[in-house]
């Protein structure tokens, strides 16, 4: 990726020097519908008019581009040989006043970076549509990509007719007589096309712009909002997706938590939506899960489910549509000035999506999955080598890429919901509120967010700042009790730990919750409970005194804050014991996370927490709770477990998903999701029969529908082990010949037990660049099969080898999945941690961001080691 990336000097350098006052961007994508050369790149003209503070002073607008046709700057004809070096335009002697004009040929994306397309399989329509976060808006139109140089966007899109185009802004109608024909390359005459032009849109960054084009199945619907005052406000509302997922689309679920959202929001925030219409699109071979355009948010075409799923996935569904929401205000209104202060739209929306999601939807259970989830993704993020503290050290754009991660996203989160517990919820929301108002369209630091949080507040935000924004890691919450001749408490103390690496020891308001037995059921239920602010080594919860015994000591019971939960001997005991009685569902989700938790750290065997899952998660109501529980077992199994046990445990492990899954309600989503664990590790004959008759119709599951998704669930164990050959999976696609069914049959294909395929799969991501952003996922999904350690292990030697090159030859998308994706962790074994120590010690002057991609895959294995051998040291125990 040389040249292409912007360093943060560079931008502040340039912040200073320029003011934005708007662009006029038009593209013509009517070549998308041709094929081969023809349909590589599209034409895109960009005229910028901007302000200099320094006349005469020279800097460069941003452009990733096969090639340049004109450049014009303040009607002054420039070489585009001279002053275009395929990722920058120079421009010099500027006037106070600019104006911009750049002609270009830019490229149609096959990596989701840029401008993405895509050719549906089932009838060949052509999909575009646009991802630029953080910087890819430079490969569809010549601009200043840079957060901080907000301006006003007005988009004019020419494309073949009777498309569906879209952009931020309400379309303001076809041009009058724009309707042109477009000269086919290598003849076949001419194709016709419309020129849509969209409303220009208040200021923005470049990275949120966007354009949605193609024949998508389109359903409308309006949402109105009375205030106080007497005024209304009326937001259309747009929902789209691929024609032939149009079948599945439920839009009226989407629009009902849409509605619910504004709603909330605008309660809360007493600003309104400051950007007109609302259109949802959901788009094929998405990298990420969505992406917060103002009017015109854009999702992963997977949250349109095209078989039976969880109640889980619709409420990760609603989730992300209110995380998404949230960025209109926090990241969209007001926008951090670099990414350093990424968190000011991350955590807020992370944490606003959730919130308003237990606020105003049918899901109220979820501070659960947050707790389960969320938090889980930023404890483990946060005992990285690359943790870094939630306002981080962003050097450029690689940088940048790599932040959108645990500690930005769930840590930011969680400390925000410490935060409300430590201020207050209303000062929280009226500091949000002022906000709003005060920065509108504007840009923003750390400081300016805490001195609105302060005023409301009253409390220091600057030493809170210190605490929990400025510093990294993740500290440790152990109680510790005494207690009289009547078994009541004398003394209950928290000890508070942090790793020696980031020392520091948080202000925590925790509530500690005592539970024990209840007489009439048998149920563990709370019976005390307290509110304590914990600072320093060790605080003693007065409150407590007293208190009858408990069974189990809950650290952050209701989850208030964001630490490790530890857990004293007897309480430890009564949750090997127990757990399945506790009775509240948050807690029993906090001691899951928390014993997950001990076994990671390598303080609990593997053994003893499969041991745990197999006598009490079918017992687990939360069915988002549960999902995890299988997820996290099966990582357990295949990282953590003595590899001398492994087979034992694999085989006890399949035998309690099979009772389960009998014994689960027919129909209902933990039956569903038994089924699903049941398929990640099957392995005997007796398991790949089975999973063969479900497929063939010779066994039944009462109440099981085995439906398409559920059927390629089936089919890959029985690729990966060898028991469904090319022809198998072949007639599966067969059924199912849709853009779905391309890659689940790339993933089964690359899942063979087969050197030759292995091989072939290898050379399709490496050595190519011919696959699309979402097949080479699932090409390495299929490759990497935990079951095949010796049919991969001479892979191990190869990665090394080449991750270098393929950092700096493919995008940076491309590389992160191929970087992370094969990365030899299957192997885990103590050559494979020396390979990578090895490599990271001749490779001090890579890319950092690679650098920073191999240390945390290291230190994964390195953890697992660790849990290894904690897991074979409980197999010699007395």
């Amino acid at each position: 990726m040389p040249g292409e990336n912007l360093s943060r000097d560079e931008a502040r350098t340039r912040g200073r020097l320029l003011s934005v006052d708007g662009y006029d961007v038009a593209l013509d994508v009517r070549s998308a519908v041709q094929r081969g050369e023809a349909a590589a790149t599209f034409r895109s003209r960009t005229t910028v008019r901007f302000r200099c503070a320094e006349p005469g002073a020279a800097t460069f607008a941003d452009l990733l581009a096969p090639s340049v046709t004109s450049v014009t700057l303040n009607g002054r004809e420039l070489d585009p040989a001279a002053v275009f070096d395929g990722t920058r335009i120079a421009l010099d002697d500027l006037a106070a006043e600019n104006t911009l004009v750049v002609d270009a040929q830019c490229a149609y994306s096959r990596t989701g970076e840029g401008l993405h397309r895509f050719i549906d399989p089932e009838d060949g329509e052509v999909y575009l549509y646009t991802q630029y976060e953080p910087a890819d808006a430079r490969r569809v139109f010549a601009n200043f990509e840079q957060p901080d140089l907000k301006a006003p966007f007005s988009f004019e899109v020419t494309a073949p007719e009777g498309w569906v185009v879209l952009s931020n802004g309400a379309e303001e109608g076809e041009v009058e007589g724009a309707r042109e024909a477009l000269p086919l390359k290598g003849g076949g005459g001419r194709r016709a096309g419309g020129r849509h032009r969209f409303a220009t849109t208040r200021p923005i960054s470049t990275y949120i712009t966007a354009v949605v084009a193609g024949p998508y199945h389109y359903v409308s619907d309006s949402y109105r909002r009375t205030f106080e005052d007497g005024s209304t406000l009326e937001i259309p509302l747009g929902a789209l997706c691929r024609k032939g997922l149009a079948r599945h689309f439920d839009a009226d679920d989407i629009f009902t938590v849409t509605k619910q959202g504004l709603d909330f929001f605008h309660d809360h925030f007493d600003y309104p939506y400051p950007f007109g219409k609302y259109d949802q699109a959901f788009v094929p071979e998405y990298n990420l899960g969505a992406m917060e355009n103002p009017g015109c948010v854009t999702f992963r075409e997977e949250f349109i489910f095209r078989g039976k799923v969880t109640e889980a996935s619709y409420e990760g569904r609603a989730n992300v549509i209110l995380h998404e929401m949230a960025h209109m205000w926090f990241g969209d209104l007001v926008t951090m000035q670099w990414w350093d202060d990424l968190w000011l739209k991350e955590s807020f929306a992370d944490f606003m999506g959730a919130f308003a999601l237990v606020g105003a939807t049918r899901f109220t259970d979820g501070w659960i999955t947050f707790a389960n989830r969320r938090k889980s993704w930023a404890y483990r993020a946060d005992q990285l080598p690359s943790t870094h503290p939630v306002t981080a050290d962003i050097r450029d754009l690689e940088d940048a890429k790599l932040n959108f991660d645990g500690i930005t996203y769930a840590k930011g989160a969680s400390v925000l919901k410490q935060l409300v517990a430590y201020a207050g919820q209303d000062a929280f929301l009226e500091g949000a509120r002022r906000y709003f108002q005060r920065h509108a369209y504007g840009n923003t630091r750390l400081a300016d967010l805490l001195s609105v949080l302060e005023e409301t507040s009253g409390r220091d935000m600057a030493a809170w700042s210190r605490a929990w924004l400025e510093t990294a890691g993740v500290n440790s919450l152990t109680p510790q009790a005494t207690y009289d001749a009547q078994d009541r408490i004398t003394e209950l103390s928290i000890f508070q730990e942090a790793a020696p690496s980031h020392p520091e020891l948080r202000p925590h308001r925790v509530a500690v919750g005592l539970y024990r037995r209840r007489d009439e059921d048998g149920a563990l239920v709370r019976h005390a409970r307290a509110e304590v602010d914990v600072s320093g080594p060790r605080t003693v919860v007065e409150e407590l005194a007293g208190a009858e015994r408990p069974e189990l000591i809950l650290v952050n019971d209701d989850d208030l804050t964001y630490c490790k939960i530890r857990f004293d001997a007897d309480s430890l005991a009564a949750l090997r014991a127990r757990l399945g009685d506790l009775a509240d569902p948050l807690a029993r989700a906090l001691c899951w996370a928390a014993l997950w938790g001990l076994t990671r750290d390598g303080l609990m065997p593997a053994r003893d927490y499969l041991d745990l899952v197999l006598r009490f998660a079918g017992r687990e109501t939360d069915i988002g709770v549960l999902q995890s529980l299988h997820t996290q077992a099966r990582t357990a199994l295949e990282h953590y477990s003595a590899p001398g046990r492994r087979e034992t445990a694999a085989r006890d492990l399949a035998e309690g998903a099979l009772r389960e899954l009998r014994l689960a309600e027919p129909g209902s989503g933990h039956q569903l999701a038994w089924a699903r664990h049941f398929a990640t590790i099957a392995s005997s004959e007796a398991d790949l029969q089975l999973l063969r008759g479900l497929l063939d119709g010779s066994a039944k599951i009462d109440g099981l529908e085995v439906d398409q998704e559920l059927r390629w669930a089936f089919l890959e164990p029985l690729a990966s082990h060898g028991a469904a050959d090319e022809a198998v999976i072949a007639a599966e696609l067969a059924r199912d010949d849709t853009a779905s069914g391309k890659r689940h049959e790339v993933r089964c294909l690359a899942a063979r037990p087969s050197a030759d395929v292995k091989a072939q799969a290898w050379t399709d991501v490496v050595a190519s660049d011919v696959l699309s952003n979402a097949l080479v996922e699932a090409t390495i999904s299929g490759f990497v099969q935990l079951g095949q350690r010796e049919l991969l292990a001479p892979y191990a030697p190869r990665y090394f080898a080449v991750i270098e090159r393929v950092w700096q030859e493919r995008s940076i998308e491309i590389a992160m999945s191929v970087v992370r994706g094969l990365f030899p962790a299957w192997l885990v074994d103590r050559a494979t941690l020396g390979a990578a120590d090895s490599w990271l010690a001749e490779h001090a002057e890579a890319a950092p961001a690679l650098r920073r991609m191999v240390a945390e895959e290291r230190d994964d294995l390195a953890r697992a080691l660790r849990a290894q051998a904690c897991d074979e040291a409980a197999a010699v125990k007395p």
